[in-house]
């Protein structure tokens, strides 16, 4: 093992060139600090929206087209209209290489996808507390306007699990959807509506941020709550109980369930469910293991309902007991323009629910587009994700869909097909119409135990163990929004879970911010690097000068105290410590790289952390100032206070100075 090298041949490789001498040092210096203070204003917060509003209108438009002649302007008027329609419909793009060869893979993905894509519609409609059929319209509309419009090629659009439950849970607090189940539907509709809305306004004017309130702990938790309680709802379908609980929690669940067990339940829907539950979980295990049969597991469920439906149909056992689905409205999907209410009691409530279903169906969607589109080696615009997302929820609620977005069992499905491009949902929308035209009658005879069953299948891959106890060994505060968002949602409600995930979300970054580090620096041997010395042991402390970096992107009015008083408390601190070893404290230069931006408050406490520090007899210096930062210090005087010879561009340069220049006649040690 190599020696370390001793205290004092690292001491000397911290020492400045011997032959600079203190004139050059203080010319050097005055040069470098007006580079940083003569740098001109930055952008204005007007300028930078109008710059924000325009990239995204005309994303490729230049700056300069009042320098250009007329026919340069409407040349570049021309193009800036065709990106934006290609921004719009990026089919418009792909479409142009489209060929018989990706046709047809594209042809069997959407047959794939739609033999489970059927089955499952129909489950989440009923999940949803809707009518068969309404599952079967939302796979129909939304796929085919987001085929238009999507920039995913391997996402597959339709009913999911977590959000039926969440319109449900939610919609049925202001309608009964038994008492008042036309009242309940359009609600429904226009709780779509106002989702569509918020989507598309999202992604117009870039507000993608909002979604990301929503973090990975966060839905990772609430996914594996919304699972467990989707589980346990299903004990209606496959006891075959007639009266059943309206609320979410595990507790009222399960309390419903075994009252009704002692009443009402029929054993048949118990034997027909959990034997073809087994058959499916039993399809996907071999789905997994062995990846040329993916086909299996995704028409397992298909063939679950095709096999249950006969059965039933031969045994007459709807007449001993079994819940059976009975009339399917067919047909085309029918307009449900006359049935949105803007208007009434219950608008407010419609665009809350709206909202929270907007952002959980974008978080969902847009996790599973980018985890597909990373392993083809593409990325997708969020932003594009939204807009689409929202134009197809509008389109959708005009037509008796409900909110729609992409899920996760299906693309994988749709993935392992080998899908090329958003055709193959396309395909799918086509197969689900021509079931609603011919085939629903077939369907009177299914079972409500199968649906339940085809739900109860789908629900392991929204339960990430791993994942949560990744989660744990890596950040304890993410760790505690991910089990607050579960058991939110497990023994309250949804929206209970959505509510503490974000709020503990929101508690972790107010803590960060309100309470940030600072690092005490030294140089690291045979560089020019200024490091933590806790993080590196090895590194150098400059005798008499005392170097602190502030953590934290902002400092304003929550943090500009606590900030101040952190640095104070070093810097007697470490004075003390100094004194001990005969040592002094002259020098004290803050490192200001991570700040990215201040405020009023801010700026107060730099001045009053400049006058403690000059009363008890030290020197302050500023290095690594950020541009905005700089311009509004010059506007509030501050730097004419410290001095225009103590702004440093970088650590280095101040630790140079201050051991050079014959001000500091203490620091002969340097």
């Amino acid at each position: 093992m190599a020696s370390l090298p001793d205290t004092e041949s690292l001491k000397s490789e911290a020492e400045p060139p011997p032959e600079m001498s203190i004139e050059n040092a203080s010319h050097h210096q005055a040069e470098r600090a007006e580079w940083v203070l003569g740098s001109p204003d930055p952008p204005s917060l007007w300028h930078d929206l109008l710059v924000s509003i325009r990239e995204t209108l005309l994303p490729n438009n230049s700056n300069d087209d009042t320098k250009r002649s007329p026919m340069a302007q409407k040349q570049a008027l021309c193009r800036g209209a065709a990106s934006l329609f290609q921004g719009l419909f990026p089919t418009l793009c792909w479409g142009k290489s489209y060929c018989v060869s990706k046709f047809k893979s594209d042809l069997m993905a959407g047959l794939t996808l739609a033999s489970l894509c059927i089955p499952q519609s129909i489950g989440y409609a009923n999940l949803a507390k809707l009518d068969p059929q309404y599952g079967l319209y939302t796979s129909v509309v939304p796929p085919l306007v987001y085929a238009l419009m999507g920039s995913s090629r391997e996402i597959a659009i339709g009913p999911v699990a977590v959000v039926s439950l969440l319109l449900s849970s939610m919609i049925q607090n202001v309608q009964d959807p038994l008492t008042e189940p036309g009242a309940y539907r359009r609600l429904v509709f226009t709780a779509t509506f106002f989702a569509g809305t918020f989507q598309a306004l999202f992604g117009l004017l870039r507000l993608g941020f909002l979604v990301d309130f929503l973090s990975h702990a966060a839905i990772v938790g609430f996914m594996a709550g919304a699972a467990i309680i989707i589980g346990l709802q299903q004990l209606k379908g496959l006891l075959g109980i007639s009266h059943f609980t309206t609320k979410t929690d595990a507790v009222s669940v399960l309390e419903s369930a075994f009252r009704s067990i002692h009443h009402q339940w029929y054993p048949l829907n118990f034997v027909l469910g959990c034997s073809f539950l087994i058959f499916l979980l039993i399809a996907r295990f071999i789905g997994r293991r062995k990846k040329k049969l993916f086909w299996f597991p995704a028409i397992a469920p298909l063939v679950s309902v095709v096999l249950s439906t006969l059965i039933v149909f031969l045994t007459n056992a709807d007449k001993h007991g079994v819940k059976v689905v009975k009339h399917i409205k067919g047909g085309l999907n029918p307009s449900s323009a006359h049935e949105l209410q803007f208007g009434g009691p219950h608008v407010g409530q419609s665009a809350k629910i709206g909202l929270i279903c907007a952002v959980v169906a974008l978080a969902e969607a847009i996790a599973v587009g980018r985890s597909f589109a990373s392993i083809k080696g593409y990325q997708i615009d969020g932003n594009k994700e939204m807009v689409a997302m929202g134009f197809m929820n509008i389109a959708g609620s005009l037509t008796s869909c409900y909110v729609a977005t992409g899920s996760f069992s299906r693309t994988a499905v749709n993935f392992s097909a080998g899908c090329q491009t958003v055709v193959s949902n396309i395909v799918m929308a086509m197969a689900v119409l021509l079931s609603l035209l011919l085939f629903t009658k077939l369907l009177y005879y299914t079972p409500i135990a199968i649906l339940a069953s085809i739900i109860l299948s789908a629900l392991p891959g929204l339960i990430d163990v791993n994942e949560a106890l990744r989660i744990w060994r890596v950040d304890k505060l993410d760790f505690l929004a991910c089990i607050g968002a579960f058991l939110g949602v497990l023994f309250g409600t949804v929206e209970i879970g959505l509510l503490a995930a974000v709020a503990i979300s929101f508690g972790k970054i107010i803590f960060l911010s309100i309470r940030p580090g600072t690092e005490l620096l030294g140089r690291l041997p045979r560089t020019d690097i200024f490091g933590d010395i806790r993080q590196y042991p090895m590194a150098i402390e400059t005798p008499g000068v005392f170097l602190i970096r502030i953590n934290s992107g902002l400092m304003c009015f929550a943090n500009a105290n606590y900030i101040r008083e952190r640095i104070m408390r070093s810097v007697t601190e470490e004075d003390d410590a100094k004194r001990t070893e005969r040592r002094k404290i002259q020098v004290v230069v803050l490192d200001m790289s991570n700040v990215m931006n201040i405020d009023t408050s801010g700026i107060t406490a730099l001045e009053e952390l400049h006058k403690k520090l000059v009363s008890i007899g030290l020197e302050v210096g500023i290095a690594n100032i950020r541009w905005p930062v700089i311009h509004k210090l010059k506007l509030a005087n501050f730097l004419d206070r410290i001095g225009r010879e103590r702004v440093f561009l970088s650590v280095g340069e101040a630790v140079e100075y201050s051991c050079l220049s014959s001000k500091f006649t203490g620091l002969d040690s340097c």
